[in-house]
């Protein structure tokens, strides 16, 4: 079952969601020093990525144009106001805004390289390995962001996996399509570009700086676009 993975990944944060309200009385100082510590590590681990870049113009070429497309479909303010009418249909969760949690938890794990390599292993080879390490990362992240996000966090769990289950539903034909080079170096490259998103949410979970990290999720299809270019046309720069 080519989306097992994904499934796991959905129901891991909804359970890390449930228990987190139910640590919900978690005092408000060790919240905000537990939230710094997972921005912090958030942060390593988009620098992590953004190394794996094996050309670099990609991943800023990627980020420009994506900004650029991302800014003018005012892509975080639509992400808000679907989080605004989720939280005008069920309420404040107390411990927090829903628009926010929605939007720093669907950013915090749709973007990265576990979800798409995840998603490409579950639907190329029925490898949930990746995907199920994801899953308990972001089930054990889910619950602390609860605490102090509120339920908002819960409705990430949907498109989480419509974009895992997406890839992996594509990934059961797509090697029979796409040259192993070619992916090797998408691969690659979406990691680095990924990975300098990752390094901005969590400059937004230490309260640091606000950065439109939505605004920025183009970016991966970009990146797509001039991987697939520089392959198809050997183009070097």
């Amino acid at each position: 079952m080519f989306l097992l993975g994904t499934i796991v990944n959905g129901l891991l944060i909804v359970a890390g969601t449930l228990l987190g309200k139910l640590l919900h009385r978690i005092p408000e100082g060790m919240k905000t020093t537990v939230m710094h510590g997972i921005g912090l590590a958030v942060i390593v681990l988009g620098l992590q990525m953004g190394f794996k870049s094996a050309n670099f113009l990609i991943v800023i070429l990627s980020l420009v144009i994506g900004a650029a497309i991302g800014e003018h479909f005012a892509l975080e303010d639509k992400l808000n106001r679907l989080g605004l009418w989720l939280e005008t249909k069920i309420g404040s969760s107390g411990e927090g805004s829903i628009s926010q949690g929605f939007v720093t938890a669907t950013l915090i794990f749709v973007i990265g390289a576990m979800a798409i390599i995840g998603a490409l292993d579950s639907g190329i080879r029925g490898d949930h390995d990746v995907l199920y390490t994801k899953a308990i990362i972001d089930g054990f992240t889910a619950l602390i962001l609860t605490t102090t996000l509120g339920v908002g966090v819960l409705f990430s769990a949907i498109p989480v996996v419509l974009y895992e289950g997406t890839i992996a539903l594509f990934a059961t034909q797509i090697d029979q399509f796409i040259p192993k080079p070619l992916m090797d170096s998408f691969i690659s490259e979406v990691t680095a570009t990924g990975g300098v998103m990752i390094f901005a949410i969590g400059l937004n979970l230490t309260g640091l700086i606000k950065i439109r990290v939505a605004n920025l999720l183009p970016g991966i299809l970009v990146t797509g676009l001039l991987v697939t270019a520089i392959y198809g046309y050997h183009l070097y720069f």
